[in-house]
């Protein structure tokens, strides 16, 4: 298949990437016969635009009169793909790591996986990857997983096929390279299936150029990553429970996740031992926000750690708080000692709110110690070990 049968552009955002941009244009033409090869100037002031006038008639070129970012490049060619009535659109660096020879690849991908975003794969532990690419492909990847609950090899690249019919309907405010994560963050809440393509990749330090500014970078990473988990905590991760709730049925998906006979029993120990210390950690009305999308993260058995995790019923709170008090008190000379459950009242909580805190704390860890420990005994000594 070709990339017209698929109708598929081409867009290749760029910016002071003299050095490479021909060649890339050069290797993508030869895939793109009879589809569009949209360039994107984001206000390149080297040579881009006499290279790019080279192509005129071979190529459309769209050009941001200033610089206005990786994020804002794409976003403008996505609006053009769609406006020529596209179906897909692959994105390809301008700075020559990536091989044009690869299109194909996802061609075939896509064809296999109607509808699919593809993301290109590179090997990151290959000879030659920057130390810095390296740590912020892992340190995305971990993200994406908690705000999506997918798992992917590479949420860095900027070579992928894109569908455009989701991104109609997808509001993106981002501008720079925090876009590329944004968009498939995004994409993946709308359910689009997401894969990856191996592809290979091309380190050449004296031709390449990157304009990847780690501080400003990672700090506009951060702060979208810190937005996006926002909204995965109060919305996005309640759908997919209840989504995966609703298609399973709650009596199979207990009975599944509770017996798990190929579960470790170190496994369902630490998902009880962990409920226990989210049930009495003192972070009231957030131990299972915070607890619930931890234990998806870590795979834990998520039966077992709502079970445990329900020892902060309201009956059994006042014992908590004065449990966290008298535990505190060990640590805290200078706190309220209280004598009874009797004693607790919301002024003498607020009397001392540091001896609260530290006893819930060091009470919440005691008792996941000690609620591991008996269940893992208990479970080696009547359930076979796995």
């Amino acid at each position: 298949m070709t990339l017209k049968e698929i109708r598929c552009c081409v867009l290749i955002p760029t910016y002071n990437n003299q050095n490479t941009l021909q060649r890339v244009i050069d290797g993508v033409l030869s895939y793109a016969q009879d589809v569009d090869v949209i360039v994107i100037n984001d206000g390149s002031t080297d040579g881009t635009a006499d290279i790019l006038a080279f192509y005129e008639g071979k190529i459309s070129i769209l050009t941001n009169e200033i610089n206005s970012g990786k994020g804002f490049s794409l976003r403008r060619g996505f609006k053009e793909a769609i406006r020529l009535d596209y179906q897909y659109a692959i994105s390809i660096d301008s700075d020559g790591q990536h091989l044009p020879g690869d299109i194909p690849l996802f061609i075939e991908a896509v064809a296999e996986n109607p509808g699919a975003l593809l993301m290109g794969s590179r090997n990151m532990e290959q000879e030659g990857v920057p130390g810095k690419s390296s740590f912020g492909n892992k340190f995305s990847n971990f993200w994406f997983k908690f705000e999506t609950g997918l798992t992917l090899p590479d949420t860095q690249t900027g070579f992928r096929l894109y569908p455009l019919d989701p991104l109609k309907k997808t509001r993106l405010f981002t501008r720079k390279f925090e876009t590329e994560i944004e968009v498939i963050v995004k994409l993946a809440w709308k359910n689009v299936q997401i894969l990856p393509v191996n592809i290979r990749v091309i380190y050449d330090k004296n031709e390449r150029v990157t304009h990847f500014r780690p501080f400003r970078d990672f700090t506009r990473i951060s702060i979208l990553n810190t937005w996006l988990v926002i909204l995965t905590l109060l919305w996005y991760l309640p759908i997919r429970l209840f989504l995966y709730i609703r298609n399973k049925g709650l009596l199979q998906i207990i009975k599944q996740e509770a017996l798990k006979p190929q579960e470790s029993n170190i496994r369902k120990a630490s998902s009880i031992g962990f409920g226990f210390f989210m049930g009495i950690l003192p972070i009231w009305g957030f131990q299972l926000l915070v607890g619930i999308p931890l234990s998806v993260y870590f795979k834990m058995n998520k039966v077992l750690f709502l079970t445990a995790a329900n020892v902060s019923i309201p009956p059994f709170i006042p014992f908590i708080i004065f449990g966290s008090y008298q535990f505190g008190g060990l640590f805290y000379k200078n706190g309220v000692q209280l004598t009874s459950v009797k004693d607790l009242t919301l002024e003498s909580i607020h009397v001392n709110i540091v001896q609260y805190l530290l006893g819930g704390t060091l009470l919440a860890i005691f008792a996941g110690m000690v609620s591991f420990g008996i269940s893992f005994l208990l479970l080696k000594s009547f359930r076979r070990s796995v």
